[in-house]
């Protein structure tokens, strides 16, 4: 099946993989699958180089300037758990944005209920457009953090995160980021943009596996680590190491997955994030003049002539958006995801909360052949709802 498929649900996981991941994770099984920190044998060694040269091209890739400062984690959400649980308290405001994803807004509702944290979701206006100036009106002299995602997941929309993190800067208010839809497709410089925290996958535009990800912690900033054990240092301790990266990742890592996650981000850097974001603009361009002109479809999000990351979401009138995704599987072997998209505020923006939405999202080896077969599938399936509706 995959070798016929057009996958189009690359904001989810990216497919396919640069050929370069998946050799990279072949001879890490077979020569670097040890435990790293572990031991002082020739494998855990290498093992452990493994995980530094990640480290060293993600900071490359982010403009970290030391390594130490990005934690391997499992995948965003657990990025983003360490960060919110780890540095917010009780009696703390945070600002975030009615697009963030449940990966954002469950911890912080938990932390709501748990330990009376306030919140306020700014909201965007009807294309997803965050004002900086909106956030900087919403905070508090409690106010301690700002969660945003970079590009709605739903939208495509860009937040504009280097205003934010002045604004954040300027009010002595930390800053975390979710990177889930940008990282590897928008250029990101944590120092320039004033990021404090950044959350990111590594399954997504990185190119590498699922089961991979990364946090980036300032290096004056102290969180409190999500989970304590095993970490191959300080094993004399009954507390869990200040030490970085071993603060933040008790327990064996994906050493594997981590190998060819670093083959991914030196793809990313081999053809710069200017050229993919160029490459899947053109698609996305595509996309959506194409599935514009199809009677019956309703585009959300920003129009054209707007940037955005790789990401359209539409419906067709009168249609349920599972059932068109159904039938551009099971009919055209088109791979898009429909519903609500693990953001229901996102929804109750754009006026979909009742039907939720089908979000295409092309990827870096999309074809152009790729775009027109989805776009002559949903004429033809909006054709044939609309004939079914009389």
């Amino acid at each position: 099946m995959s070798e016929s498929i057009i996958y189009l649900d690359n904001a989810a996981t990216s497919w396919p993989k640069p050929p370069s991941v998946h050799e990279a994770m072949e001879r890490c099984l077979r020569e670097a699958a040890a435990n790293p920190g572990r031991g002082s044998h020739r494998m855990a060694v290498q093992a452990s180089r493994v995980l530094f040269e990640g480290r060293k091209q993600l900071a490359k890739l982010f403009r970290v300037a030391n390594p130490n400062d990005i934690a391997f984690t499992l995948n965003t959400t657990h990025s983003l758990n360490i960060a919110i649980q780890g540095w917010l308290r009780p009696g703390d405001h945070v600002i975030a944005t009615s697009l963030e994803h449940n990966s954002i807004r469950r911890p912080l509702e938990a932390l709501k209920r748990k330990i009376g944290i306030e919140i306020t979701y700014v909201e965007p206006d009807i294309v997803g457009a965050v004002r900086a100036a909106s956030v900087e009106e919403a905070i508090r002299p409690n106010t301690t953090l700002i969660a945003v995602t970079h590009s709605s997941n739903l939208l495509g929309t860009i937040t504009p995160i280097g205003e934010i993190g002045e604004v954040a800067r300027r009010r002595g208010v930390k800053l975390l980021v979710d990177a889930a839809q940008s990282a590897g497709v928008l250029d990101i410089d944590v120092e320039a943009m004033g990021i404090d925290m950044l959350a990111f996958p590594g399954h997504k535009g990185l190119m590498g596996p699922q089961g991979t990800g990364g946090l980036y912690l300032h290096p004056e900033l102290e969180v409190e680590p999500l989970m304590q054990g095993g970490t191959g240092s300080s094993s004399e301790s009954p507390e869990q190491p200040h030490t970085r990266p071993d603060r933040y990742e008790a327990g064996t890592p994906n050493t594997v997955g981590i190998a060819g996650l670093t083959a991914g981000v030196r793809f990313i850097l081999e053809q710069s994030t200017e050229k993919i974001h160029r490459r899947e603009s053109e698609l996305t361009r595509a996309l959506l003049e194409g599935l514009g002109s199809v009677e019956g479809v309703v585009l959300l999000g920003p129009g054209v002539e707007v940037e955005r990351t790789a990401i359209v979401s539409f419906l067709i009138e009168g249609a349920d958006p599972a059932l068109t995704a159904f039938d551009l599987d099971k009919q055209y072997g088109i791979a898009v995801r429909a519903g609500f998209h693990c953001t229901p505020l996102g929804h109750r923006t754009v006026g979909t909360t009742a039907t939720g939405a089908v979000r295409v999202s092309p990827g870096y080896f999309t074809t152009e052949s790729d775009i027109v077969s989805m776009i002559e599938a949903t004429k033809e399936l909006a054709r044939a709802y609309g004939k079914s509706h009389r």
